[in-house]
């Protein structure tokens, strides 16, 4: 009997298509140009980075991709085990940059990614260039001399209510996140973007990243990083953004004007601007 050996084994080039693939990638810009990568924030696809990063194509190479369950990602892919904490994603991540055979990254990241691309760049720093956080939180519970902005009863209740419902909860939740009241179909975009993820993932992602404590990593990273701070952001208050400078020793902190959890989307020529600065 002669044993067949799956394609997707068979060479490098079928581990690139999986990879690439797995994550939803996609890569635009010229390829000789330094790269910048866009990493999404909970529960949200790469969609949310089109009023952004597409401004960068051409001066880089610009690439964004899904976590894994979300956007346009094999949802198949997913591993309990391997997501169940931050440094799967951080893996992903890696991967992704050495498929594509990328140097002196410059890792854009909202919300959780921020500290996925910590944790990728503590651990493979000779591959990146600059850190860019939006709206990044070490930790998101209170704790004794630490402001993260929750009580643990408060993240229960968020997660028992995503449980329940999770797309009841991301219509609930998509108002207080994006904050611009007056632009409403800012919240219901966020909404749908959350509701499209695969629920199982949402519920194990939202533990995940709610329960997380990245604190005692920080002083590990030695990338310069740049914290984009909202001005009134209920997921990452001010507090949180400071802490991070304090604790990132090649560290600058910028708070922005605009207010709420997605800047990318509400002020999105601001956060071009300011990553333009940081380049």
């Amino acid at each position: 009997m002669t044993n067949t050996v799956p394609t997707s084994l068979t060479s490098p080039s079928a581990w690139a298509v999986d990879v690439l693939v797995r994550n939803g990638v996609s890569v635009v810009g010229d390829p000789t140009r330094p790269p910048i990568i866009f990493g999404p924030g909970y529960g949200t696809s790469q969609d949310m980075w089109r009023l952004v990063a597409p401004q960068f194509a051409e001066g880089h190479r610009v690439v964004m991709f899904d976590h894994v369950g979300s956007g346009d990602s094999d949802v198949s892919a997913y591993d309990r085990r391997k997501y169940d904490s931050l440094r799967g994603y951080a893996n992903d991540l890696l991967e992704i940059i050495r498929e594509l055979d990328l140097h002196d990254v410059v890792f854009v990241g909202h919300s959780v990614s921020a500290m996925i691309g910590a944790l990728a760049a503590i651990q493979e720093p000779r591959r990146f260039a600059r850190l860019i956080m939006l709206g990044p939180s070490p930790r998101y519970l209170n704790d004794e001399g630490y402001l993260g902005g929750f009580e643990r009863a408060d993240i229960d209740a968020l997660l028992d209510a995503l449980e329940v419902n999770h797309a009841s909860w991301a219509t609930a939740m998509a108002p207080t996140l994006m904050q611009n009241a007056d632009r409403p179909e800012l919240a219901e975009e966020l909404a749908e973007s959350m509701a499209r993820t695969d629920t199982m993932v949402a519920q194990h992602f939202a533990r995940v990243t709610f329960l997380s404590d990245m604190r005692r990593y920080l002083k590990d990273i030695s990338t310069p990083t740049l914290i984009l701070q909202s001005s009134d952001d209920i997921i990452a208050p001010l507090e949180v953004g400071e802490y991070l400078h304090e604790h990132i020793a090649d560290s600058e902190l910028v708070v922005l004007s605009a207010a709420g959890h997605y800047a990318h989307l509400s002020d999105p020529a601001e956060i071009e601007r300011q990553i333009r600065r940081c380049l």
